[in-house]
């Protein structure tokens, strides 16, 4: 991830991300040119502007970025114009204004941060705990939706719970790896039980479809959304406690937020 832009502000933020996370996981740009070569593996950008608008040299940067497949965001420091600025090569929700003296809004900006990562953002995660939280949030409302979607479309019986399944896995195993732990056999099978609460969901799913077909499609992928966003809130959980909480809580955990 990068930084770039007015250095006093750049700095700041940088040392907000990287607090107690690894400190080469954010390279600070701010007070040099950026090139192309700079944003090579790059994630994300945030750059600074000192003032209410993009000179032409931040445009510069912000259109690398954006060329270069690079998710970029924006701050401006200034007061705030009449109207809102837009600011080219990045999205209006993407753009945040502080005025002179005022704090960074570090959260807003992790927010938006592991909202444009998706749940690609494990990576960063893992090493950055700040984004921690809010990427988590995102790969589980990522995988959730897509569960749901796929438990409404799959009108044959059963055949949407190996997808389903392995959906679940995946958004499991990259909780994990946001948490920078390393799923071994030994502990997936430890985590094997938190996955069949799930199922458990899909079978009321089905006695649901059984005995209202029409609304019942409807139910079974909300069930399906529903199951698996509280049991990726449980391996939250799990992670966040060092993966040291009994299964037993996990499992009341995930029964009682579905």
């Amino acid at each position: 991830m990068l930084v770039s832009g007015a250095p006093e502000p750049a700095r700041e933020l940088r040392e907000a991300l990287v607090s107690g996370g690894d400190e080469r996981a954010v390279r600070d740009l701010s007070g040099h040119e950026v090139t192309r070569y700079d944003l090579q593996g790059a994630q994300a950008l945030v750059h600074v502007v000192d003032g209410p608008r993009p000179s032409p040299q931040d445009e510069t940067v912000l259109r690398l970025a954006d060329r270069n497949g690079v998710e970029v965001l924006c701050i401006l420091v200034g007061e705030s114009p009449a109207e809102p600025v837009n600011v080219p090569y990045v999205l209006a929700t993407d753009v945040f204004t502080v005025a002179p003296g005022e704090p960074l809004p570090v959260e807003r900006i992790v927010e938006r941060i592991a909202s444009r990562l998706g749940d690609s953002g494990y990576v960063l995660a893992s090493k950055l705990p700040v984004l921690r939280k809010r990427v988590c949030e995102e790969i589980v409302r990522g995988f959730a939706r897509q569960n749901g979607i796929l438990a409404a479309a799959i009108f044959i019986p059963g055949a949407d719970l190996p997808v389903l399944l392995l959906n679940q896995v995946r958004m499991v195993f990259r909780i994990a790896a946001a948490h920078g732990e390393r799923i071994d056999r030994e502990r997936a099978f430890e985590l094997l039980p938190v996955v069949a609460a799930g199922f458990g969901l899909r079978a009321v799913a089905r006695s649901i479809v059984g005995v209202v077909p029409v609304v019942g499609w409807a139910a079974q992928g909300a069930v399906a959304f529903a199951g698996t966003r509280a049991l990726g809130e449980a391996a939250i959980a799990y992670f966040e406690a060092g993966g040291t909480q009994r299964l037993e809580d996990l499992l009341r955990s995930v029964r009682s937020r579905s």
